[in-house]
């Protein structure tokens, strides 16, 4: 009877070429949410495969006789005889503005109960990274709003910036604060109408694995400083199957690339690709692929590769968009050797290390900044920045190498205690809270006062207290410097002096 279906469709096929739009085939096997098709000759690498009642699959191996696919959900209700179809469409999701403030999975279907998604574009959720050519090198910043990251490790707008450390050393408070930092600068410059100077940054956050409580906790805090509505939350989570994880961070590139494809700006946030690892190496067992170290798959360096290539600066010629990618990984005990970590080290601009014991000293954000790196550095930083900043990174490197040999001895002379006392009011200044983002004017002022020494006759515990209050008497009595130093994004010699009067304003009144 099979012979004859077949048969019958061979014919309808030479006659009627117009009327074959899809292949049909018949699933031999199905367990752990894979099923293995017969009859598929011609489906490709990715491909949606219809299952009926709204249930779809992607094929992910094609051998011989038979096409393996994951089915993305209701796996249960599939049973083995059943018929599908190849649809000849690449897996892709619904993109554009409609999706800013919603909170979607990675096939882009609503999960906060708002309605559907008023948008007809779409993109593949998988497609190659732009070649050499059309790209640009990374000259803007992306400004995270915290003063330790934009001073010592700046970000590019198109850089892939790792954001690496263990469990609860707060990886995606980093994350979470750079995205509420793009809506306050989104919000500054629509209040100035200023968009053509200062292009908004769109941000992608793709939540893989975590707890729902967890995703909500982070739309609940992005949605109380306004920036969920410049925000596209794509979530699978560990209630939801491998196959979804799996996806989750592609579509959140797709999502991000519809910005970039249009000269815009976007950010987006991986967090965290370990438990992405996890659910390839899940997804691949299952498919009977040959597994090797730790049991991941042989490509599952090229799994995240393809993804962070992705991220882009572009040239003007090819639009001038860009994408920043901030992908999160968990390390064990600090282990940045394992197998995942060294892999997407490999792979990125830069990382930005998290060490357990500076969080435990109540220094946060914990950055280690002897491993911490950028790979694009002050390229990435307006010149006025790069002016205050330049010596910080070597400060508080002396500083800590100062303070280990301190501790075995009691005689130091003046100029090594005067080192070290700067170093410990710079890791103060380095202090900051979460959900409050500095503007780069208030960096470069505390930063030159600092560098200046205002901060060295202050008492340790008090430089915090101080710092806020000096900020509050910039903004309240000199406006127009920050006004200035934002417009010029330089110290020119007028703002060194308006900066040194100012000084000497705050400490009179104190």
């Amino acid at each position: 009877m099979q012979s004859i279906v077949e048969d019958i469709e061979q014919v309808i096929e030479e006659f009627h070429p117009e009327a074959h739009h899809e292949e049909t085939g018949r699933i031999m096997e199905i367990g752990d949410g894979v099923a293995h098709i017969e009859g598929l000759r011609n489906v490709q690498l990715n491909e949606m495969i219809d299952f009926g009642h709204g249930i779809t699959g992607i094929a992910l191996n094609l051998e011989e006789d038979s096409v393996s696919a994951v089915v993305l959900s209701s796996a249960e209700t599939v049973r083995e005889g059943q018929i599908v179809r190849s649809t000849g469409r690449l897996l892709e999701i619904p993109c554009g503005r409609a999706l800013l403030g919603r909170v979607v999975d990675p096939l882009g279907r609503p999960l906060d109960g708002k309605g559907p998604i008023a948008t007809q574009e779409v993109n593949p959720i998988e497609r190659p990274a732009p070649g050499i050519i059309a790209r640009a090198s990374v000259s803007s910043p992306l400004q995270t709003g915290i003063l330790a990251i934009d001073a010592v490790i700046p970000i590019g707008r198109g850089q892939r910036e790792l954001i690496i450390g263990d469990r609860s050393t707060g990886k995606t408070a980093i994350a979470i604060d750079t995205i509420i930092n793009q809506a306050r600068l989104n919000q500054d410059a629509e209040a100035a109408d200023d968009t053509t100077e200062t292009h908004p940054v769109y941000s992608v956050y793709v939540a893989i694995g975590q707890r729902q409580s967890s995703v909500a906790q982070v739309v609940h805090a992005l949605e109380e400083c306004g920036a969920l509505k410049y925000t596209v939350v794509i979530a699978a989570t560990a209630a939801d199957s491998a196959a979804m994880q799996y996806l989750a961070p592609f579509s959140g590139a797709a999502v991000g690339e519809w910005f970039m494809d249009r000269g815009m700006d976007a950010l987006a946030v991986y967090d965290d690709l370990s438990k992405h690892a996890v659910a390839y190496r899940q997804m691949s067992l299952v498919l009977r692929r040959p597994s090797g170290r730790e049991a991941y798959p042989g490509d599952i360096f090229y799994l995240h590769s393809r993804l962070l290539e992705r991220s882009a600066c572009m040239s003007a010629a090819a639009g001038g968009g860009t994408l920043t990618a901030l992908p999160i990984i968990e390390t064990q005990t600090g282990d940045v050797s394992a197998y995942i970590p060294t892999n997407v080290i490999s792979i990125t601009d830069g990382q930005i290390y998290l060490e357990s014991d500076l969080f435990h000293e109540g220094i946060r954000p914990a950055m280690s900044v002897g491993i911490s790196v950028s790979r694009v550095g002050s390229a990435a930083q307006i010149k006025a920045m790069k002016e205050v900043a330049g010596k910080v990174k070597l400060e508080l490197a002396q500083y800590y190498e100062l303070k280990a040999f301190a501790q075995f001895g009691s005689d130091l002379d003046a100029k090594t205690v005067a080192q070290i006392e700067h170093g410990r009011r710079i890791t103060e200044l380095f202090k900051q809270g979460q959900y409050s983002p500095f503007p780069v004017e208030d960096q470069v002022v505390q930063l030159w006062a600092a560098q200046q020494g205002f901060f060295d006759q202050v008492p340790v515990e008090k430089t915090h207290e101080i710092r806020m209050k000096f900020l509050e008497f910039v903004h309240v009595q000199a406006k127009d410097l920050l006004e200035e130093i934002g417009r010029q994004k330089k110290l020119t010699p007028d703002i060194k002096k308006s900066l040194e009067e100012t000084v000497a304003n705050y400490q009179s009144l104190t």
